[in-house]
């Protein structure tokens, strides 16, 4: 009989995370869950039972995620992960010409050095180096959530764009020095999706702007991504592609997943980058002042 499937999924309190613990149990998996606040992980077993097996730590302290390491590896008895989902992450809106350099390092910290954490901590439980304690079971995978901004950078969220254009370079360099062990590393890019991170990410305090020539823009700015992130994709559906892509046998090694695949995919990959400025622009209202 085949062990039963497992895997870790970062940032699971909500969204993208939460909808990927659902699916996992209700395919019949074991959900390890990584949450920050000791609330969270007692509502995730409320919700999903015995079968979630919730992880209170943040993806930047690298003691915490050592430990959960440590709880993983003694509950699977020898038996590999079927995969890591590097999930966690979040948003650090504003004009890139005002944003502190913390602020800056904040948005990489999370979305970039903490999938780095958790990735080099958990790969021996998928098979990597260091893993003889684990043996049973083929070589896990890893699933890096992405974005659309992983390809493309809309401005003034462009520091959670760029960690994510370093988080996609980061998954291709890293799926070929995992080759050796037969561990695979599978991009998702999802375009708006509805979740929390978009509340948080568009309530920055846009009065620091005031009396900047992005006061206005940004009121437009705002106004129009939130109501593109309430259309967006509901989480379910990033959640039931996370689960295809730990179970095909030959999984593509990225997938970009949109509400509307013609103009959210198709159409951007097209056109000339000085025509999406103009659109941009436009959209916007990025001119040039007087």
């Amino acid at each position: 009989m085949a062990a039963e499937k497992a895997f870790l999924v970062t940032g699971a309190s909500t969204g993208i995370g939460r909808a990927a613990v659902a699916v996992g149990v209700a395919r019949g998996a074991r959900v390890y869950a990584s949450v920050r606040k000791p609330a969270d992980a007692e509502a995730l077993v409320q919700a999903f039972g015995a079968r979630v097996t919730p992880l209170v730590f943040d993806v930047v302290d690298e003691a915490g995620v050592a430990a959960a390491v440590a709880a993983v590896a003694e509950a699977q008895k020898g038996v590999r992960l079927t995969g890591i989902v590097n999930n966690a992450g979040a948003s650090v809106p504003g004009p890139l010409l005002h944003m502190r350099a913390a602020e800056l390092r904040q948005q990489m910290e999370v979305n970039l050095i903490g999938v780095h954490n958790v990735t080099c901590a958990f790969a021996p439980l998928l098979g990597a180096e260091g893993a003889r304690m684990l043996s049973e079971g083929p070589p896990g995978r890893i699933v890096m959530i992405s974005s659309v901004g992983g390809k493309r950078a809309l401005p003034f969220i462009a520091a959670y764009a760029a960690s994510k254009f370093a988080l996609e370079g980061y998954a291709e360099g890293l799926r070929r020095e995992l080759m050796p062990f037969g561990i695979d590393v599978i991009v998702i890019g999802p375009g708006a999706v509805k979740t929390a991170i978009w509340d948080k990410g568009l309530s920055f305090d846009r009065t620091r702007y005031a009396n900047s020539v992005y006061g206005p823009i940004l009121e437009r700015f705002t106004s129009e991504v939130g109501a593109q992130a309430a259309r967006g994709l509901p989480a379910e559906k990033v959640g039931a592609l996370i689960w295809r892509v730990l179970t095909d046998t030959a999984p593509k090694p990225r997938y970009a997943i949109v509400r509307d695949w013609l103009t959210g995919s198709w159409l951007p990959n097209r056109l000339s980058t000085r025509t999406l400025d103009r659109i941009i622009a436009r959209r916007f209202g990025l001119f040039p002042r007087p």
